[in-house]
C-alpha cells in the first residue's frame, strides 16, 4: 500500500485528478476495450471531479470510452432528488464531460426487488471485465462506501442499514434534519471494491485522522473497513497533512521518505504511474545516473558493493551485473529481472 501526503485538500484533489487522467490516457481505452472506473460520492471527491472537468475542458482527458460504476445510493430517495447520488454525479461530473450515459451505472434505490438489483449490479461489473480503478472516500469511522463498522470484509453489493453516526454526518445535506436522512442504502461490498485492479482512497481532514491511523498503523479490522486496503496489491491512499495528525511521526516521515527516494534517487522518469520500476532507465543527467546506481546497488544487494571510485568512473546507464543470482524471497529478485529484461 502506498501513502501520498499533500499539504491540503486542493493539492490532494489535484494529485488524484492527475492520477485518474494519466491512468485513463495510458490505458488508451477504445469502444472494444473501455476503461472501467469506480466512483464515490460525498465531500471527498468533489474537488477531484471539479479538476477532472477542467482537464476535460482543455482536452487532456476524454470519457467517451469510460464505463463507470458508483459505490452506493440511498434507498427510497427519488432519483431526481437533489441529494440522490444520481443527482450528485450528474451535477458534479457527468453533465460536464463527454461520457456516454449508457456507460454510467448507479444502483437503483427504488427498485422493486432491492436484492435482485444488487445481484444485477455485481453481474454488470463482471460482464465488463471488472473495475480497473476504484476511487473512494471514507467516513470518520473508517467506512468505505456504506460498509459501516462491523461489515464483512468479504461482503458484496447489498442493502445496508446506515449507522447512526453516518446518518448524523449526512444530516447536513438534508437541512440538518436527521429525520429526512434515508436510513438504508444500497452499497458495493468491501470485496467488490477490493476486486478492482487498483484502489485509490482519498482521506482529508483532521476528523478522519483516527481512521487513517487505524488503516495504516494497525491490523485489518472489520470495525474499520478501510483497513482492507492493507490486503490490496495496488492500494493507494492520498491524504492531506491534517489527516496525518494521529499517525506516529516516524510513520509520516517514512512515507514521505519513500516519495523522496522515488523523486530524487530513482527519478520520476524511471518510475511508472503506480510506482513500478520501468524497464528503460536512461538518465538525462549524469549525476542522477550515479545516484541511481548507488541506490540500486543497495536495493538489489549487489555482490559488488558500489563505492565512490567505481561510481564516478562508471557509465550512468550501466546495469547491475547479470551474474548475480536474484533472491528467492522478497521483491528484490523481481526488480532485478525487470532491469535485465
Amino acid at each position: 500500500m502506498r501513502l501520498i501526503i499533500r499539504q491540503d485538500y486542493d493539492e490532494v484533489s489535484s494529485y488524484v485528478a492527475h492520477y485518474v487522467k494519466e491512468r485513463i490516457n495510458q490505458f488508451q481505452p477504445t469502444p472494444e476495450r473501455p476503461f472501467v472506473l469506480g466512483l464515490p460520492t460525498g465531500s471527498s471527491p468533489i474537488g477531484v471531479y471539479a479538476k477532472l472537468v477542467d482537464l476535460h475542458r482543455i482536452g487532456q482527458i476524454s470519457f467517451k470510452n469510460v464505463i463507470t460504476f458508483n459505490m452506493d445510493e440511498y434507498v427510497g430517495l427519488p432519483r431526481d432528488h437533489p441529494e440522490s447520488y444520481h443527482s450528485f454525479m450528474w451535477n458534479h461530473l457527468f453533465k460536464y464531460v463527454d461520457i456516454n450515459m449508457k456507460h454510467v451505472h448507479i444502483l437503483d434505490g427504488n427498485a422493486t426487488d432491492l436484492d435482485e438489483e444488487c445481484r444485477r449490479f455485481e453481474a454488470l461489473i463482471a460482464r465488463v471485465g471488472g473495475i480497473e480503478l476504484f476511487l473512494g472516500g471514507i467516513g470518520p469511522d473508517g467506512h468505505i462506501a456504506f460498509n459501516e463498522p462491523g461489515s464483512s470484509l468479504t461482503s458484496r453489493t447489498r442493502v445496508k442499514t446506515l449507522a447512526y453516526e453516518t446518518i448524523i454526518a449526512n444530516a447536513r445535506f438534508f437541512e440538518g434534519d436527521v429525520t429526512k436522512v434515508p436510513k438504508l442504502a444500497l452499497t458495493v461490498g468491501v470485496a467488490t471494491v477490493m476486486d478492482a485492479r487498483e484502489v485509490l482512497v482519498v482521506i482529508t481532514g483532521a476528523h478522519k485522522s483516527i481512521a487513517l491511523a487505524k488503516c495504516i498503523e494497525e491490523g485489518v479490522n472489520h470495525m474499520w473497513t478501510v483497513s482492507a486496503m492493507q490486503m490490496h496489491p495496488k492500494g493507494l491512499i492520498v491524504c492531506d497533512e491534517d489527516a496525518t495528525l494521529e499517525l506516529h511521526v516516524k510513520t509520516v516521515k517514512y512515507f514521505k521518505s519513500i516519495e523522496h527516494v522515488h523523486q530524487s534517487l530513482i527519478g520520476p522518469h524511471n518510475l511508472g504511474l503506480q510506482g513500478n520500476l520501468l524497464r528503460s532507465m536512461k538518465d538525462s543527467d549524469e549525476n542522477t545516473g550515479k545516484r541511481r546506481k548507488l541506490f540500486l546497488g543497495t536495493v538489489l544487494n549487489d555482490d559488488r558493493e558500489p563505492h565512490a571510485a567505481s561510481v564516478s568512473s562508471s557509465s550512468s546507464d550501466e546495469e547491475p551485473p547479470k551474474s548475480a543470482e536474484p533472491k528467492k524471497n522478497g521483491d528484490n529478485g523481481g526488480w532485478k529481472r525487470k532491469l535485465e529484461s
